[in-house]
């Protein structure tokens, strides 16, 4: 049975993707069965794991609309054990559609629960908004991660996702929980980046995963040649520090 995590925050550019596809590929390798579902109109996962948007006929939109459709939309991945349910821009008008829904915060909870006993994890990549497909995936899952780049502003919003987050537990999914706290984008040469480790830390204390991910050239690289970086260069910092983040997660959900 899957355990269901959420990558989220509202802002962009700080991870979020890099971390979906990177541990979820991490993950794989470690013997794990996983899914990714591409949750972001953007799709930016579906296109960093080498499948074309423009030519896909079956996206995550199809189980949003109908969660019973068949499950011909999920593709296997270049890692074994590894599956994607892509994006593409259909999505964009998923948030319109499901405004008159009853139950427009539990479509995707209602596809996941068909398919959670296929997969030892299944991971989404929400979108940078706090809106209904958030919600969605918030609401779905038994957990989330919170990615944060090491900067000025990293604390900055987070209040609202916490508020969004204690929202959806009180009246939607009382079992969710905060599986972690990621600091990405982390530059050991710049003090304004320790001096962000230290302040969450300070806040959020053991949610903070130790393993901490680099600036690395290489991890920015290998969205563009369609591959996570543990099949683009498997020596790299960056892929040494999800393949570490992926042992720690791990011993965390202790599964």
């Amino acid at each position: 049975m899957a355990v269901i995590i959420s990558i989220v925050n509202q802002k962009g550019g700080v991870g979020k993707t890099t971390t979906a596809v990177n541990l979820s590929a991490s993950l794989a390798v470690a013997g794990r069965k996983v899914l990714l579902i591409d949750l972001d109109p953007q799709a930016n996962a579906t296109t960093g794991l080498g499948v074309s948007k423009k030519e896909l006929k079956i996206s995550v939109y199809r189980y949003i609309m109908d969660p019973e459709a068949p499950l011909d939309g999920i593709i296997p991945t270049m890692i074994d054990r590894f599956f994607l349910l892509p994006s593409n821009s259909e999505l964009v008008g998923a948030e319109v559609e499901l405004v008159e829904a009853d139950d427009r915060a539990f479509r995707l909870r209602n596809f996941t629960e068909r398919v959670r006993k296929d997969y030892d994890f299944i991971i989404i990549d929400s979108p940078p908004s706090l809106g209904l497909l958030t919600l969605n995936s918030i609401v779905a899952s038994d957990g989330i991660i919170i990615t944060l780049q090491c900067e000025f502003y990293a604390l900055e919003g987070l209040s609202a996702l916490m508020n969004t987050f204690e929202r959806v537990k009180e009246s939607l999914n009382p079992s969710i929980k905060i599986f972690g706290i990621i600091l990405t984008m982390y530059d050991i040469r710049n003090n304004l980046s320790r001096q962000v480790m230290e302040e969450v830390k300070k806040h959020f204390g053991s949610l903070v995963y130790n393993t901490v991910i680099p600036r690395n050239v290489r991890l920015g690289e290998s969205p563009s040649f369609g591959k996570p970086i543990i099949l683009y260069d498997a020596t790299s910092k960056g892929s040494q520090a999800y393949i570490d983040l992926a042992r720690e997660f791990l011993s965390k959900v202790g599964k």
